[in-house]
């Protein structure tokens, strides 16, 4: 069977060491007779593969135990509410920036339960450029600031980390696992799974202990200090997302790391974002200084041309190109997974059709 190459935003391309792993395993993990998806998640097996895979994270990102790792459902739109409702009390004013459409989300979702204060806004210029934090309007009352590193539609990235007295928390679902992170900096991360972790169905959430039990009185499954005591099995967990998490972080540690990972990333985005520029036919709408290495948003001289170019990549094995649906154009999610090989095809297949279409 041959791969086509992947440039789905999420869910997207997964290793292929990963996955010959977990079609091997499927039936039968390791002589129990058992598929990973049939094994209770209190077995002694299923346990240890639990904690694997949390080591396995902690030692990836260099987490103390100043911080508590929980895996959770509902993906992180569902972080955008337990976020303001685990933090904020009756009253209190959270920051927010505001770099694009998950950023919207998170900000409409916070307004539900606390007084939330946009502190910048990118609107001004379509979401295609990060603010500088010298202009920001931060509360000095605010319980925490948040914002998304990395804005998966827009094809945003910080190119720095806020600097704040208050306990910084960050979407980082599209770029955690890219690159190295000081995670100290940070009072809470999150990051839906489906890009750079694993299959979707799976959270991540990055706490420090200090912030959990704010406040009390939520439903259990809303409460991360229920969670957190309860090892992220309060109630039945994704297990056979867990268990696929755990295996992207050993695909992780045998390529070297983060810091190896992010000599990979850079060298894949450089390589498209050069020849996009060098380009009259392709460009990319997002100031350069804050372009995502993840995720490379980019149109067509002629829009007209949007349709057949999806086609005749599709049929050359380059598969989800299309821009999110609320922006249009084209873009190339560059996740972990998705190989050198596989940008070097696009380039050379955008290199074709310019030359057949310019």
């Amino acid at each position: 069977m041959t791969r086509a190459f992947n440039f789905c935003a999420g869910p997207a391309a997964l290793p292929e060491e990963v996955l010959q792993q977990a079609r091997d395993e499927l039936l039968d993990w390791q002589g129990t007779g058992m598929s990973i998806m049939e094994m209770s998640h209190r077995s002694k097996e299923y346990v240890a593969i639990a904690h694997a895979a949390e080591q396995d994270l902690r030692e990836l990102l260099g987490i103390s135990n100043d911080y508590a790792v929980l895996f959770l459902q509902g993906g992180a739109s569902q972080q955008f509410s337990m976020i303001p409702m685990n933090l904020l009390n009756s009253g209190e004013t959270a920051d927010y920036v505001n770099t694009g459409q998950w950023s919207i989300k998170a900000i409409a979702e916070a307004k539900r339960f606390g007084n939330i204060n946009v502190v910048a806004s990118a609107e001004d210029k379509h979401f295609s450029y990060v603010p500088a934090q010298s202009s920001w309007n931060e509360s000095k009352d605010a319980v925490y600031l948040h914002y998304t590193p990395n804005e998966t539609i827009g094809g945003v990235e910080f190119p720095f980390i806020p600097k704040t007295d208050k306990p910084l928390v960050a979407d980082f679902s599209s770029s955690i696992l890219s690159r190295p992170l000081d995670v100290d900096r940070y009072g809470l991360i999150y990051a839906g799974a489906q890009k750079n972790i694993g299959p979707a169905g799976i959270v991540v959430v990055i706490i420090r202990r200090d912030l959990i039990g704010r406040v009390t009185g939520l439903p259990a499954m809303l409460d991360y200090k229920i969670h957190a005591d309860n090892g992220s099995m309060y109630n039945t967990p994704p297990t056979y997302s867990w268990y696929l998490a755990g295996l992207v972080f050993k695909w992780l540690k045998r390529q070297g790391g983060l810091a190896a990972m992010a000599e990979v990333n850079d060298r894949k985005a450089k390589k498209l974002y050069g020849y996009i520029d060098a380009s009259e036919f392709y460009s990319n709408p997002v100031n350069p200084a804050d372009r995502s290495c993840m995720n490379v948003p980019f149109v067509l001289a002629d829009a007209l041309l949007d349709k057949q170019f999806l086609q005749q990549a599709d049929a050359a094995g380059l598969l989800n190109l299309a821009g999110h649906r609320s922006v249009g154009g084209m873009r190339a999610s560059i996740y972990n997974a998705v190989p050198e090989a596989a940008v070097d095809a696009l380039i050379e297949f955008m290199q074709d059709f310019a030359k057949r279409n310019g």
